[in-house]
């Protein structure tokens, strides 16, 4: 194809793209509310814990309940329509890759969404017991007035920020199979790799929750010697390949 033919296609892959975003928002909509609901459970338990302060969300401008409305309806239509643009990038990128590489964004997607989505679910559910803890430094005579569009900007980035770390290992997998990133080089870093996953779930998490903290750095210690264990395994196949060829060679 030609360089006009590409950005013809690509046009036709952002479109399609688009409109199952945009329709799918239209329909989150009207989810919103219940999205808020559970948005604002973490906030009201602050004062039912037994902290003796109020705490609710507040719009600080006229359009605020709207905007955020709309943001969490973009959110929803982006999240939900993934499988629809994901296979227009797929389907824009397949036609350059040779079999091999296919196999390997096969993998990859089939990996990796599933490791995302535990992710997020992840960061959801430690996000009362952030919240909980941050909150415990107001007095009882003071009242929390959250932000709504900071606090949900908060909880966004908590998911999304825990969802790409465990998709991490897949990236050094990926790394290894087209030859980037050795085995070796993987496994020997791996006090660097448990130094890195701790001070991610120390920032992620408040310093003083500590079981959150290693409920966050356990499963992502896992996925790491995962991807050892996976690389590994691809480098002794690759070396046994290549010594039968070498071996060949000889004769």
């Amino acid at each position: 194809m030609s360089l006009g033919q590409h950005l013809i296609e690509l046009r036709k892959r952002l479109f399609r793209a688009v409109i199952a975003i945009a329709v799918l928002a239209i329909a989150g909509w009207f989810v919103t509310p219940f999205v808020l609901d559970a948005l604002r459970e973490p906030v009201t338990q602050l004062a039912s814990n037994g902290g003796g302060h109020t705490a609710e969300l507040n719009f600080p401008v006229i359009s605020g309940a709207f905007d955020l409305r709309l943001q969490i309806a973009i959110t929803i239509g982006i999240v939900v329509s993934s499988p629809v643009w994901l296979y227009q990038i797929w389907a824009f990128i397949v036609p350059a890759l040779v079999r091999k590489e296919k196999l390997y964004l096969v993998g990859f997607f089939g990996t990796a969404i599933p490791l995302f989505l535990a992710g997020c679910w992840f960061g959801w559910y430690v996000l009362p017991h952030i919240v909980g803890i941050l909150g415990s430094f107001v007095s009882n005579q003071d009242t929390s007035i959250v932000d709504a569009k900071a606090y949900y900007d908060f909880v966004i980035k908590l998911v999304l920020a825990v969802g790409i770390a465990f998709v991490l290992p897949v990236f050094l997998v990926l790394l290894n199979f087209v030859g980037v990133l050795s085995a070796k080089s993987i496994i020997g870093s791996w006090r660097i790799a448990i130094i890195c996953i701790l001070i991610f779930t120390a920032l992620v998490t408040p310093s003083a929750d500590v079981a959150s903290m290693f409920l966050l750095a356990v499963p992502m210690v896992v996925l790491y010697i995962g991807a050892c264990a996976v690389t590994w395994l691809h480098d002794r196949r690759a070396a046994k390949r290549q010594a039968l060829l070498d071996a060949e060679y000889d004769l």
